[in-house]
């Protein structure tokens, strides 16, 4: 049970004293630890919310549904609620949280005013934090501090303090031309993003996730399997038709563009590339945008699951994606009508469980179908969301 009294209140403009202090002290010069500070900000928002703008400095906390459902009273491994995957230097402010050297930390969600009402708040996320922040960590406590108003009030109030998404254009630039492309890799028009210096990642044993770049590299094509291209760009060449099979969806990262409409299509696409047992990747030009939300969509509509848990998979593999927010939307619209069609299925038919490698089997007291996102290989991550549940009963 966590009571208001373990949580006190920070006003916004207490918050702005102390990481202008931060900010003094890591201006100060070198012998300033990645990390260091009075303060530890956590976002304790879902991922769709800190992606689309976040108090600087802050780290996002995996404390969605899926989370809260395995571990009521929290992971128990500070790793597991502060993945290092989520930020250069996550894992040195997982230490210092552990060793007690954070005079303050602070969480916010997206608008509570009092500690109370976090507390209470329907969804428990606020409240299931504190409890997994006091078991990973119960030798060194800091401070827990709720920011009062959450990241609305202060983003209104500080927005110096505050980060947005930024658009595609402003987070990749193409590699210098100085630098040659081995000869039979055939050479990309829509160049490279600088942080994308990794290949392709598996969202799904048959299904791949990746760049212009890695498209225009046969080499690293074969070594993953690869016989199809799925290319969500107006501009990308499909480098080897004569060797993959190609599909192209022309749309523009633009808050203009209508990619719902090609969702189905990309979806019986990807389904057919599985069907002959061969590997499809899904690119655009970084890798970011466009891409990820058709692989988001596959996921939505293939394992029946909501587009907040299929963010939270296919990030922990490809950290960088981002779809711009009209994409989201349509996301959003998406997975309404994959519930209402779920929902649909489930009143027409027993409840049904469902795992890898058995058969189905009807079960009436079952209340919602639980599937699991294979990989083809171990992960290196420290959290993978499996078996992942689907929309809840309807």
């Amino acid at each position: 049970m966590v009571t208001a009294g373990e949580l006190r209140e920070l006003e916004g403009s207490a918050l702005r004293r102390l990481l202008r202090r931060d900010e003094r002290e890591r201006a100060g010069g070198p012998g300033v630890a990645p990390g260091g500070g009075t303060c530890l900000l956590l976002d304790c928002r879902p991922f769709l919310a800190h992606s689309a703008g976040c108090i600087r400095g802050a780290l996002p906390v995996r404390c969605h549904t899926i989370a809260r459902r395995r571990a009521p009273d929290g992971p128990g491994r500070l790793e597991q609620l502060l993945p290092a995957a989520d930020g250069p230097d996550a894992e040195d402010r997982g230490r210092r949280l552990r060793a007690g050297l954070y005079a303050a930390v602070v969480l916010y969600d997206q608008r509570s005013r009092r500690a109370a009402e976090a507390l209470r708040a329907p969804d428990g996320a606020l409240a299931w934090v504190v409890r997994a922040l006091r078991g990973a960590v119960p030798r060194a406590p800091a401070p827990l501090y709720l920011l009062r108003g959450g990241y609305e009030m202060f983003s209104s109030e500080y927005p110096e303090f505050c980060s947005q998404a930024k658009p595609l254009a402003t987070v990749s630039s193409p590699i210098p031309t100085t630098i040659p492309e081995p000869p039979d890799l055939g050479s990309s028009s829509c160049g490279t993003p600088l942080h994308d210096q990794g290949g392709p990642v598996e969202i799904l044993p048959f299904l791949y996730l990746g760049s212009a770049q890695h498209a225009a590299r046969r080499d690293t094509l074969d070594a993953l399997g690869i016989t199809a291209l799925l290319n969500v760009s107006l501009d990308c060449p499909n480098h080897f038709e004569a060797h993959y099979q190609y599909k192209s969806i022309p749309v523009e990262d633009s808050h203009k563009a209508d990619i719902g409409s090609w969702f189905m299509d990309a979806i019986e696409f990807i389904d057919s590339v599985q069907a002959r047992q061969g590997r499809v990747l899904v690119h655009c030009q970084a890798g970011i945008s466009r891409s990820a939300t058709i692989c988001l969509a596959y996921l939505m509509m293939k394992k029946k699951v909501r587009l907040e848990t299929a963010f939270e998979f296919v990030k922990q593999r490809r950290s960088v994606i981002s779809p711009n927010f009209s994409f989201m939307g349509q996301l959003l619209q998406f997975e309404s009508q994959v519930l209402a069609t779920s929902c649909a299925a489930e009143a027409a038919s027993p409840s049904v469980t469902v795992t890898r490698g058995e058969p189905a089997k009807a079960s009436p007291s079952a209340a919602q179908l639980v599937f699991s996102f294979p990989v083809s290989a171990p992960s290196s991550l420290p959290y993978l969301p499996s078996p992942i549940t689907t929309f809840p009963s309807c």
